[in-house]
């Protein structure tokens, strides 16, 4: 009977012990970076023939991930103001750091952009986002 007792005991610090390690890992994962952009289209064809498909494989091959796109040249997606005026087209990509985003932007993506800016103009940021 003793021997039932200590293997649950045993059982019980093992869940308990899991339970806390799990909690750790979590606490050491680093939040994701949005990267946010407000784009004014004046040429959508243009924007979306040449300039978006070499966009979106630049961020893939980067290690960003496109998690929304609204508006002109984009999947027809809306934008949709709260206050102010909605951008033309927005698009948010997420990375594991502003590093990640920092080294994309001074990669093949430089010379990408300068096709992008002969459709559109650009307003670009990052957030920091928050531990779940």
């Amino acid at each position: 009977m003793k021997t039932h007792y200590k293997l649950a005991l045993a059982m019980l610090a093992g869940v308990g012990l899991g339970a806390v390690a799990v909690q750790a890992l979590h606490a050491q994962a680093k939040p994701p970076v949005y990267y946010v952009a407000e784009v004014d289209v004046a040429d959508p064809d243009g924007y979306a023939k040449e300039y978006a498909p070499k966009a979106r494989a630049s961020i893939n091959a980067a290690g960003g991930r496109v998690i929304a796109v609204g508006g002109a040249a984009g999947s027809g997606a809306k934008v949709t103001a709260l206050d102010g005026d909605a951008p033309k087209r927005a698009v948010v990509v997420v990375w594991d750091s502003i590093e990640q985003i920092q080294a994309w932007r001074a990669g093949d993506y430089k010379e990408i952009r300068k096709i992008g800016e002969k459709y559109a103009k650009y307003r670009t940021f990052a957030v920091d986002g928050v531990p779940q």
